[in-house]
Order: structure tokens, then C-alpha cells, then sequence
């Protein structure tokens, strides 16, 4: 299966303009807001100056045709970026977003005065002005982001920051409002850990489509190892791990599974999966499936392993935040005495992205109960030392809604010498989080991506899907 690739993010742009404060501020301002955008990478939708006044929006006319403009673009328009270049109409910018119909994330942006330019010809009040745009959009019931600083500059690294934490953030809301995830085979059996509500997933706009496993292996069986797309799927095994010394007829069937479930996935337009890994798969299909889930995760598709639906939407939530690939983990072992520090833990299926190098092997741990013969596609290897974010979600089914946590942490250096895919972590008031993590029922699982992502998480998952949002830590963005 191709590598999945990211199209830019688009912002519908609102330019504030209120008709007593310097007009011309609205003019440089909108050709300041229109090249740092596209500096920074990100599509912008906005009124031409030849439709209203510098191109802004002041009137109840201005208001609806920025509005209808969103609406003719509403499948481009990730989110909305209010800029205020001076104090604004706080009625426009609202009415605006109203007459728009478009639920999506909300920057709001104040340009900063200059302490030599507070002249009637040049003073800008788009500090006081974006307490009333913010008052309006409360009013409306319209959620909105904040820049770092009240008002600042949009040349600014702090603003070029915030334009990207708001860019994931937009990704994040517009991918999970519209997934579509597979769900391949029953939980494992001993496995309560990893219930789910498909229809609290539903109702946040996460479509679950499933498929049993003995449908998968059926179409697996009738494949040959002649059939031009085993082949093809043989060829990118062995371009991404080393495969030498191994059974055929093991890494035969291997492609063969991985053939069938990107037909399916490609059936049925899904962006992931869940699987389960253990242990019909190895008794009565003869592998792992963690090499092919690896392969999935490292192009953009993430592979959650357990059926773990939750522990994927949180991969998918990470991955789309940041472009890059994630992992679903164990919170596993303590690190000797370190309060901060712990051992996390997968068999594995990670992307191979994760790790220092890899190799393939077979399931130390399930080798001795369903034969060693039958286990061959785990990918191990030592977890890279990187800065990390980390996600955990679950549905609350007696509550009716859906919770989460995330925050930052490392992975370190320190000396550890075990078998799967493994590393050391790091993370501040590490003791605090473990206690939130069992008194709030969540799993043992834990989603993580090699970035630094977790204020657009908070924001997207809190703010924008409504769930019950915990932030572990002090919030980068905000301090």
C-alpha cells in the first residue's frame, strides 16, 4: 500500500475592520497575514480587497459575503484564522462564521501596537478589540484558540508557532470527524481491558467497519504464492526488513495477509485498523501479523495490535497532528527507583521509523504455547532516543462520552537490555499520571508519536471533539 500523504491545511481568513480606527492598518495587515501563511506552508480562503474594503469585514453585507465564500469552499476549509489588524466589528467576525455554517477550529490572531506609533493615524486597539471579538464568539457558542501572547506580531516565531499548533489541531478535528477505522477480529477473549463504544465513536463522527478473522483467513488461503500481488507484497517485506534465513512459506503467508487486509481497507476507504494479533492468528494462520502492521503504521496507516479501537484513534490522532508515524505501546515496567522513568513495551508491531534499527524475529512470548514455528513477523529493535507524545482515549460508557489525556515526555538513553520493541521514558510527575491513568479507568495501552504535539491534542480532542480532555504537565504553548 502507498505511503499516505498530507495535502496543506487551509484556513478561511477573517480580517477585522471597524470603520473609526486607521483603515490602512487593514490593508498591510490582511498582505502580512496572506505571506505568512504561505511562509508557513498553509492554504488561505479570504475576501479580495475589490469585494469589501481592504478585503475585511466590517458591515452585516461583509459579513455575508465572507460567509457565503467559506461556504462555497466548506470541503477545503480546515479551520478559521480571525486576524484583527485593528480593534474590529466583533458582530462581523461572528456573524460571519454564523452565516459560514462551518463547525471547525477558530484562531483568533490581535496585531500588536507600537509603543511609537499610538497616534490616532496608527494605533490599533486590537488588544481591547479581541476581548469583544472573544465575548461575541462566546455569545455565539463558537469554541476559539488563542494565540500564545494576547496581541503579537505575525512575523513573529511565537505566532509562526501558534499557526502551526492551530494547523494540527485543524487536522486533527477534520480527520477524526470524518474516520473511518477497521476492526479485524474479536478482542482477545482475556482482554476487557480493551472494550469500546462503537456508538460514542459514532456519534463523534468515527465510523468502526469490521471484518472476521475467519473471512481474513479464507482470503488469505486462496491466494498463491504465483499471485502477482503476494508477489508485489514479498518484494516490500523484504525492502523493509531483513527476511534472510527465514521460512517461505511463513513470509508467503505473511504477504498473503497483508494483500487481503489493504483490499479490504481499500473496499471499505478505512485510514486504519485494529487486529487481533494473538492467538488465533498464530494457531490457525501459522504467523505474526506484527511485520505487515509495522508496514502499515510506517506509511501513514496506523495498526493498533489487540483490537485496540481507542489506542488507534489515539495513533490516528497523533499521526495527523504531527505527519508522522505512530505507535500504541504499554505503559509496561518501572525503571528501577526513577519515579520519572519507565519501561514501555510492545511485542512488536511498531513502524520501523521508532526505532535505532530493527529485526525481524519470532513472539518470545508466544512461542511456547502455540510452537515457535507459528510466530514469525515480530519487529524488534530499541526505541530511539526522542522527545515524545503520548495519548490514551476511552470511551465512557456509563457517562456517555468519551475521555482522554495526553502530554510530552522523552525517550532516554538509559542501559536496557530486553527482547519486542522496547525503550525508556521519561516523563515529569510521572507517579501523578500513573495514578490518573487507574483511577480513571483508562488502559494499560498508550498511544505515542515521535513529535511534540501535545497542546494541538489538547485543543482538537477538548475543545473542538468535546471529550473529557486531562493535559499531563505544563502546557508548552501557554506557560
Amino acid at each position: 500500500m502507498a505511503r499516505k500523504t498530507r495535502g496543506r491545511t487551509t484556513l478561511g481568513v477573517i480580517v477585522g475592520n471597524r470603520g473609526f480606527f486607521p483603515g490602512h492598518l487593514c490593508e498591510t495587515g490582511r498582505a502580512d497575514i496572506v505571506r505568512i501563511l504561505e511562509e508557513e506552508g498553509i492554504d488561505a480562503v479570504l475576501l479580495d480587497v475589490e469585494t469589501t474594503k481592504y478585503g475585511a469585514v466590517m458591515t452585516l453585507d461583509d459579513a455575508k459575503a465572507c460567509g457565503n465564500l467559506f461556504k462555497a469552499n466548506r470541503d477545503r476549509i480546515d479551520g478559521i484564522l480571525i486576524t484583527l489588524p485593528n480593534f474590529g466589528d466583533e458582530k462581523a467576525v461572528a456573524n460571519t462564521i454564523r452565516y459560514s455554517g462551518l463547525n471547525v477550529p477558530v484562531l483568533v490572531h490581535a496585531f500588536a501596537d507600537e509603543i511609537g506609533a499610538m497616534g490616532i493615524q496608527d494605533r490599533r486597539d486590537s488588544f481591547c478589540g479581541k476581548m469583544s471579538v472573544c465575548n461575541n464568539l462566546k455569545q455565539y457558542g463558537i469554541p476559539f484558540t488563542l494565540t500564545t501572547l494576547h496581541t503579537v506580531k505575525p512575523d513573529s516565531p511565537s505566532f509562526r508557532a501558534d499557526l502551526q499548533r492551530f494547523a494540527a489541531a485543524c487536522r486533527v478535528v477534520k480527520s477524526l470527524r470524518n474516520a473511518r477505522l477497521g476492526s479485524i477480529g474479536a478482542r482477545p477473549a482475556s482482554f476487557n481491558t480493551v472494550r469500546y463504544s462503537e456508538k460514542l465513536l459514532e456519534r463523534s463522527g468515527i465510523t468502526i467497519e469490521t471484518l472476521d478473522l475467519s473471512e481474513v483467513f479464507g482470503r488469505a488461503n486462496k491466494r498463491k504464492e504465483s499471485d502477482p500481488e503476494v508477489q508485489r507484497k514479498l518484494e516490500e517485506i523484504a525492502a523493509y526488513v531483513d527476511v534472510a534465513g527465514f521460512p517461505r512459506d511463513n513470509l508467503v503467508r505473511m504477504a498473503s495477509l497483508g494483500v487481503v487486509v489493504e483490499q479490504w481497507m481499500d473496499d471499505n476507504d478505512l485510514s486504519g485498523t485494529a487486529l487481533q494479533c494473538w492467538t488465533s492468528m498464530e494457531e490457525y494462520f501459522g504467523i505474526v501479523p506484527c511485520t505487515i502492521m509495522s508496514m502499515l503504521s510506517s506509511s501513514l496507516i496506523p495498526s493498533a495490535c489487540e483490537v485496540d479501537i481507542t489506542g488507534l484513534v489515539g495513533m490516528y490522532a497523533l499521526q495527523e497532528a504531527s505527519g508522522r508515524p505512530s505507535a500504541l505501546l504499554d505503559w509496561n515496567n518501572n525503571y528501577g527507583d526513577d519515579p520519572d522513568k519507565g519501561v514501555v513495551f510492545h511485542c512488536s508491531n511498531l513502524p520501523k521509523e521508532v526505532f535505532e534499527e530493527i529485526r525481524m524475529d519470532y513472539h518470545e512470548i508466544l512461542s511456547g504455547t502455540v510452537g515457535r514455528e507459528n510466530t514469525l513477523g515480530t519487529i524488534q529493535g530499541r526505541i530511539k532516543a526522542s522527545p515524545f507524545t503520548y495519548c490514551g482515549i476511552a470511551t465512557d460508557d456509563l457517562n456517555g462520552g468519551i475521555a482522554a489525556y495526553a502530554g510530552e515526555g522523552i525517550f532516554t538513553r538509559d542501559p536496557l537490555l530486553t527482547f519486542g520493541g522496547y525503550g525508556v521514558v521519561q516523563v515529569p510527575k510521572f507517579q501523578k499520571l500513573l495514578r490518573y491513568i487507574c483511577e480513571n479507568g483508562f488502559e494499560h495501552h498508550v498511544s505515542s508519536n515521535m513529535s511534540q504535539v501535545a497542546d494541538s491534542i489538547e485543543e482538537a480532542l477538548g475543545k473542538y471533539m468535546g471529550w473529557k480532555m486531562h493535559r499531563h504537565g505544563e502546557s508548552s504553548a501557554h506557560e
